[in-house]
Order: structure tokens, then C-alpha cells, then sequence
């Protein structure tokens, strides 16, 4: 039996155990979500040393950081490098998106540096390959689930459905998706379904066999804010609902991806809808970026748009960097876009039903710290306790206050002011 299917029958596999103990929800609970398919986690039979990680219903929003190599930036050492970066970060889980020359060289070495799930999008091989075709796409995602990646984004929304449907209802910007226009590339040339969509009952076999968890891609998100919300993209996620349901049917675990480029005004209405049309699929979210003017600061938009859909009910957010629609990120890209996600994740969890409570404890470890003045505890409770140190020191100047206020420090101000009304009360009996 499958992991949801063992959950399904009220059992509580050591990975549910495990993901349990870690997120501070009673074992069997846990185990009805992920028997529901209102959780997953993405763990292949294959892999040996994951640390389990839980994504949906009633836990902590999760954190993915992409890397990999393109045609233009083709080094592996360093797509691993940003990886274990990544991971060192915070991240819960790393996808390769990697279309140099030797794809199964870095994802195999990724698998190998990180303990985190880790992702994939099978059609980049098969196009990189030239392997087009319907069987190309199938072995390159056989070739993904042997070696042991825990989950895959699969375009099966993108079909000749819904590329009709956008043929009706024109956009600025097109697809985005590379992966959705892979897919649009081959229907196009062979006037043949989507093969992931057309043998998608072949498909859900093969992720039965390996464990794969499937993420159902939003090949047709929008790319800019004047294409958000439009028939194209909602057709698609009636669709994607239609497919989870089937998913689940046959014991595999799904999530669904969602947009894109949103503005902040439409992100809970689109969420929402996600959520009704797929029965409550653990959502996966790039962004939502909230406007399209920020080039260098596309991992703060992202990060705006991903509080707001945290609120909303989306569960996994991927992270977007500094490099967003500019450049291959660097290391130190990814180490940024790491934490400003995790932000906004961490944001969104002080909000969100089952985890409200401890997230908002770790903001109050903080708060005691501050008005304690106590930097050593201020440290340990920041995101990132490397850079609060490095602002703090950076000018050598050592008070037991920031340097902005220095002597009129009003935590310090207020304190001393209340403890001499203290004396005065004293005094005054």
C-alpha cells in the first residue's frame, strides 16, 4: 500500500510519526489528513536519509527554493552548492530545474548533498534531449522517479481543453510556464493530447510504484498582473481538481501549483477558488508576485503576495530571489530569497488554524528579548541570527542599545521611568 493509503486505513507510518513529532499534532490526526489527501508528504520508496516533511492542512507553510543549471550557466557544483545553501537556510524542500547538458549528473548529486525532499519537472529532460515525444516524456520521468526524486510537477492542466480556451481569451504576456509551453510545443507540432493528461492513468501507476508525490503544474499562471484571474487560468484548475480526485482514487498523493503574477486584491478569491475546485489539495505557490514593476526585488513582491495567500490557505511557497526574470540567482541570491520566503511564511503561520499558537510564540521570545535589551536572546530568536549579528556589529560601536537611539532608547526610557514611578509610589505610602 501507498503512504495515503496506509493513512486511509488508520494506520501511522514512522514518516507520519515523524512529521507529527515535528509539527506538534497528534499522530493520528495527522494520519486522516494525509489519508484525506489533505496533507502530503513527498518521500520516494527509493530514498534513504529524507527528512520527512509534512505540506498542507492544519501545519507550518513550507518553503521551496529552486536551483539549477540553464544553457547559458551550466555547472553543477554550483547548483549544489545553492542547494545545500538553500537547505542551510531553512529551506524545507529544493526542486532542480536544471536544463544544461548533464541533467541526471546534478540531480544526483542533489539528492545526494540535501536530506530534504527534492523536486523535479521531468518534461525539461525530454526537451532538453530532444525526446519530445510521448514516450520521452514517460522515461524521463521513470529516469527522475529511479533515482529517487520525491516529487514531480507534471503539466497535465495544459491539454487541448484548455489551450482552446485561451485561444478565446487572449493575454499580454502568453505562457509563462516553461514547462506549460514544452507542453503547448508538443500538441502544436503533433496534434496530439497531452500525453501526461491523455495517460494519466499510466501516469498515477508509475507514481504508485516509486511513491512519487505529484504536483500538478499551473502551466498556464499568469505572467503579469493585467493577465491574472482570466478563464485560461481557472479552466485549468477545474481540471487539476478533476485530476486529484483521481489521484487520490488510486492511492497517490497530490498537490496542485498555483500562479504567478496576482494583484493583492484578487490573491484570497483566487486561493480560495484553488482550494473549493481541488477538495482542500495542499496548494503550492510561486509568489504571487504583486506587481510586475520590480525587477531586482521580485523576491519581496513574491514574498507580499505569499503572506496574503498564507492567510488565504496556501501551504508550500516557492521562493523567488533577487534574480527573477533577470539572471541564473547566485548562491547569495538564493540564501536572500530563502529567508524573505521563509518571512513570509513564518507571517502567514501566525495567522493560519493548528500553528497560529507557535508561531506567535517564537514572536513573543523576541518581544521578551527586546524589552529585556538582551542581544544574545534577540539573536537566537531571529530568522537569521548570522545577519541580525552581522547589522548589530558592523560598526563597532558596543552599547547595550541599537545605535539609532542610543541614550534615548525608549524601551530603556520607559523602563527607568517606570521604575521611578515605582519609587514614587513607594514613597508616596
Amino acid at each position: 500500500m501507498t503512504l495515503m493509503e496506509e493513512a486511509s486505513r488508520g494506520r501511522v507510518p514512522r514518516e507520519i510519526e515523524a512529521v507529527a513529532t515535528r509539527e506538534g499534532i497528534e499522530p493520528a490526526k495527522l494520519a486522516r489528513l494525509v489519508g484525506a489527501g489533505r496533507v502530503v508528504i513527498p518521500g520516494n520508496l527509493r530514498r534513504e536519509g529524507l527528512e520527512p516533511a509534512g505540506i498542507g492542512e492544519w501545519l507550518t507553510t513550507k518553503v521551496n527554493v529552486n536551483v539549477g543549471t540553464s544553457q547559458n550557466l551550466d555547472s553543477p557544483e554550483n547548483e549544489v552548492e545553492k542547494a545545500m545553501a538553500a537547505v542551510e537556510a531553512g529551506a524545507d524542500a529544493v526542486m532542480d530545474l536544471s536544463t544544461g547538458r548533464d541533467l541526471d549528473l546534478v540531480r544526483r548529486k542533489i539528492l545526494d548533498a540535501v536530506g530534504v525532499p527534492l523536486g523535479t519537472v521531468p518534461i525539461y529532460q525530454a526537451a532538453v534531449k530532444k525526446e519530445l515525444t510521448s514516450q520521452g516524456m514517460f522515461n524521463a520521468l521513470e529516469k527522475h522517479a529511479k533515482d529517487g526524486v520525491d516529487f514531480v510537477t507534471v503539466h497535465v492542466g495544459v491539454n487541448k481543453i484548455s489551450l482552446e480556451r485561451l485561444r478565446q481569451d487572449p493575454r499580454v504576456m502568453g505562457v509563462v510556464s516553461r514547462g506549460g509551453s514544452l507542453t503547448m510545443k508538443y500538441i502544436a507540432e503533433t496534434g496530439e493530447e497531452n500525453p501526461y493528461y491523455a495517460e494519466y492513468d499510466y501516469l498515477l501507476e508509475m507514481a504508485r510504484e516509486y511513491e512519487l508525490t505529484l504536483s500538478l503544474g499551473d502551466g498556464l499562471r499568469p505572467g503579469c498582473i493585467q493577465d491574472a484571474s482570466d478563464r485560461a487560468k481557472y479552466m485549468e484548475f477545474i481540471m487539476l481538481g478533476e485530476l486529484v480526485r483521481r489521484a487520490r482514487a488510486a492511492g497517490v498523493q497530490v498537490m496542485v501549483e498555483g500562479p504567478g503574477h496576482v494583484p493583492a486584491d484578487e490573491i484570497e478569491t483566487s486561493v480560495r477558488a484553488m482550494k473549493h475546485l481541488t477538495d482542500g489539495a495542499p496548494l503550492y505557490l510561486l509568489g504571487p508576485l504583486v506587481t510586475d514593476i520590480a525587477p531586482g526585488y521580485d523576491h519581496i513582491t513574491a514574498a507580499m503576495g505569499g503572506v496574503i495567500a498564507g492567510m488565504a490557505g496556501a501551504d508550500f511557497l516557492c521562493a523567488t530571489t533577487p534574480s527573477e526574470h533577470l539572471d541564473l540567482p547566485t548562491k547569495e541570491d538564493v540564501i536572500e530569497g530563502t529567508y524573505v520566503t521563509r518571512v513570509a511564511a513564518h507571517a502567514a503561520d501566525l495567522t493560519r488554524p493548528g500553528v497560529r499558537d507557535r508561531a506567535r510564540a517564537w514572536d513573543l521570545d523576541m518581544a521578551k528579548a527586546r524589552a529585556k535589551l538582551d542581544w544574545p536572546g534577540q539573536f537566537h530568536a531571529a530568522i537569521n541570527p548570522a545577519r541580525a549579528k552581522q547589522i548589530r556589529h558592523r560598526r563597532g560601536v558596543e552599547t547595550d542599545t541599537c545605535t539609532m537611539c542610543s541614550e534615548l532608547c525608549a524601551i530603556r526610557l520607559s523602563k527607568e521611568a517606570m521604575e521611578r514611578e515605582l519609587e514614587n509610589e513607594k514613597d508616596r505610602k
